[in-house]
């Protein structure tokens, strides 16, 4: 199966999973994905994932959802820039995400990476 979007298709899983309570979910692998994920990863969001390669199949992400007191730890997970609709910004015009507790995931020159490790960098 080919998706136009792969971050939007790693968006719904991961929203689908949470409001099915699930453990894990599947995704197509791919190197963006992968920097999300790791992303995800650092942040605390996700307990981890792992890449599951079956001969003759296209390599897969298993990724273990993290929850709290039975409650997803990921509350809102949104796409600002579409392909339809791009959104450029510099790292001065970025606002903090739920007032300093939540994260955006930037695609920057050096990398993807959370917002708060892009104002570090500059």
């Amino acid at each position: 199966m080919s998706t136009n979007d792969p971050l939007s298709d790693l968006i719904a899983r991961i929203k689908n999973a949470n409001q099915r309570k699930r453990a894990k979910v599947l995704t197509p692998a791919s190197t963006l994905r992968r920097r999300v994920l790791d992303v995800l990863q650092d942040e605390g969001y996700i307990r981890g994932y792992a890449l599951i390669e079956t001969p003759g199949e296209h390599p897969t992400f298993e990724i273990e959802l993290k929850y709290f007191d039975g409650e997803p730890v990921i509350a809102d997970i949104a796409r600002v820039s579409r392909p339809g609709r791009r959104v450029y910004s510099s790292i001065k015009d970025l606002k903090p995400v739920k007032n300093g507790l939540g994260i955006s995931i930037l695609s920057t020159p050096k990398g993807v990476m959370s917002d708060s490790a892009a104002r570090s960098e500059n």
